[in-house]
């Protein structure tokens, strides 16, 4: 992979913003960006433990979905502050996964305020989302093609990205936001996957506090260092033509690969595995032959 770093700032204006990163779709890395809200050090993992501690919540692993359940199926359920102890305490893979603040936590919401920058969130899905020292979540892009600010807490967490430019060398899996499972995005094998290594994108470290502008459709691999979470501003997409293309992922794209998976279980998801890998083949020639 060809990656390189993104720009990084202390502060910025609204008005530089969007006319060198939002209308640009351009990321950006905003240092200690969250150090000024008058809460701040509530955003901490003993807070949530505290408020929240006995909720029950669904864990993920790194693990791909089982073919023969759920794409979003959990792997197991604990109780917040039993998962928290856990991840603080010893090595782990477990992950929640979209913690919907308004829901789960609503008094979270006035611990934080909305940046400045132009963007029109959608003040209904502010979202947590957790993970120990060996969680990552697998390269995907999100399905709302929607903007959105990144903000990490707690440990720090590497985090790769690249636009929808680059799908055909990341051996993107039709009919879904992901690409093929095994490959393993920190120790890249080019023999098996030998597109990959002309994917150009951004390679970025956070830190708590720290936050991170994800335009629309970029794919994402997050990688937890240490014991950590993050929160999640989006803004919905307001083009046309992107909020046409938003509702064929989530109505048509979505909802066909889940009855796919549900008739034909393992065979569909091997399908298209091994779809995923042809594409990327043929794209890796023709960027062979003619450099494009």
């Amino acid at each position: 992979m060809i990656l390189e770093n993104v720009d990084i700032v202390n502060d910025i204006s609204k008005e530089d913003f969007q006319k060198h990163y939002f209308k640009k779709q351009k990321p950006l890395l905003i240092k200690n960006f969250a150090s000024r809200w008058g809460a701040f050090d509530k955003w901490n993992l003993a807070y949530i433990r505290e408020k929240a501690g006995g909720q029950e919540v669904p864990l993920y692993d790194n693990k791909p979905a089982d073919a023969a359940k759920s794409s979003d199926a959990p792997v197991a359920q604990m109780k917040m502050k039993e998962y928290i102890d856990t991840i603080k305490s010893k090595p782990s893979d477990l992950r929640i996964f979209f913690y919907i603040i308004t829901d789960r936590l609503p008094e979270l919401l006035k611990n934080f305020t909305y940046p400045d920058l132009g963007m029109k969130f959608f003040k209904r899905l502010p979202t947590l989302f957790f993970g120990g020292s060996e969680a990552h979540v697998l390269m995907h892009y999100d399905v709302d093609l929607g903007d959105f600010m990144h903000i990490h807490f707690e440990g720090k967490k590497r985090i790769l990205l690249f636009d929808q430019k680059q799908s055909p060398f990341l051996y993107k899996v039709p009919l879904s936001v992901h690409t093929i499972y095994d490959v393993d995005y920190e120790n890249p094998d080019y023999e098996k996957f030998p597109a990959l290594q002309y994917a150009r994108g951004y390679e970025i470290f956070m830190e708590h506090g720290d936050a991170l502008f994800i335009p629309g459709a970029f794919w994402h691999f997050n990688r937890y260092l240490e014991p950590g979470f993050s929160l999640s501003l989006r803004a919905l997409p307001n083009k046309p033509n992107v909020f046409a293309n938003m509702l064929y992922h989530v109505f048509i794209m979505r909802y066909t690969d889940k009855l796919m998976r549900k008739l034909f279980k393992a065979k569909w998801v091997n399908y298209k595995q091994k779809w995923a890998y042809k594409k990327s083949s043929e794209a890796l020639d023709k960027h062979l032959r003619t450099g494009k």
